[in-house]
């Protein structure tokens, strides 16, 4: 039977964190109907604020209307998921200021979903162990288990096999939205096609990291490129201008739309910000970032 724990009652106020992925590769498709993948997971200083609270019932509400705010939500599917898990029918009060960019490759579902998960227990007076929360975050989604953690990732399998890796990148980090929907089945599905199911060997992208970790990340692709950027030709032209601007790497995030740009000084960031800045979504993240806790 399902019990009501002891909560303490205050308000959480959380900054879930957008990554991007610095190379993605698609190395084969799976029994289960899914794919492997190798990339590398980078927080970046972009987040969604995700007020939280306790309460007797599930309520969330968010600034973007776009946004499901029923049990299609995410984070009311991790809020069932902890009910579950711990045993308890406590409820919670979930406000979303949105600020990542909806189907950006930007992971910003994820990461507000990941944030219920690492911390309502807390506000419910509960403890949790990692692999729990492991093993619910894959139940939500292939990238939510990245999100459990502030460190860059090494992820291979579906995304969810994460090994954490020390890295904090010398670059400004310009990413660019241009507020095109790119469905991740159908990149998968034209990727899939296009290689009549065979997939290329390649040297494990951990291994090469390892031995150059700057380098690899410099040398870096995305594989969902061959697909995205010939049936969006304006994701082609912003990556290509971001190259123009004088930036080391230019590379889509996820299955897109956005894209990044490495820039070696702020200078060079600022003269791409001003030239995209009319026309898209932008935001510049500081060298050396990493989120805070």
């Amino acid at each position: 039977m399902l019990q009501s724990s002891r909560i303490l009652r205050y308000i959480m106020d959380i900054k879930a964190y957008a990554k991007i992925n610095l190379g993605l590769y698609v190395i084969g498709k799976r029994a289960d109907g899914f794919h492997n993948i190798e990339t590398i997971f980078y927080h970046i200083n972009l987040f969604d604020e995700v007020q939280l609270s306790t309460g007797n019932n599930i309520i969330i509400s968010c600034s973007n209307p776009k946004i499901p705010t029923d049990n299609n939500n995410l984070c009311w599917k991790a809020v069932e998921l902890l009910q579950k898990e711990l045993g308890v029918t406590n409820g919670a009060k979930i406000f979303i200021k949105k600020n990542i960019p909806i189907g950006a490759g930007l992971g910003g579902g994820s990461s507000d979903a990941a944030a219920i998960l690492r911390h309502l227990p807390k506000l419910w007076n509960m403890k949790t162990e990692p692999s729990q929360l492991e093993k619910l975050a894959l139940q939500l989604g292939s990238d939510v288990p990245f999100f459990l953690s502030d460190s860059s990732a090494y992820a291979e399998g579906r995304g969810e096999l994460l090994q954490e890796i020390t890295l904090t990148l010398p670059y400004w980090i310009v990413l660019i939205n241009p507020n095109i929907h790119v469905s991740t089945p159908w990149a998968y599905k034209i990727l899939s096609e296009q290689r009549n199911n065979v997939f290329p060997v390649r040297q494990r992208l951990f291994d090469k990291f390892l031995y150059a970790p700057i380098q690899t990340i410099i040398d870096s692709k995305n594989d969902f490129e061959g697909v995205v950027l010939n049936e969006f030709p304006q994701i082609k032209k912003i990556k290509l201008q971001l190259a123009e601007l004088g930036a080391v790497l230019s590379l889509m995030s996820g299955s897109g739309s956005s894209v990044f740009g490495l820039f070696e000084n702020e200078h060079s960031a600022q003269a791409a910000i001003e030239f995209f800045k009319k026309e898209y979504f932008i935001h510049l993240t500081e060298p050396y970032f990493s989120p805070l806790p």
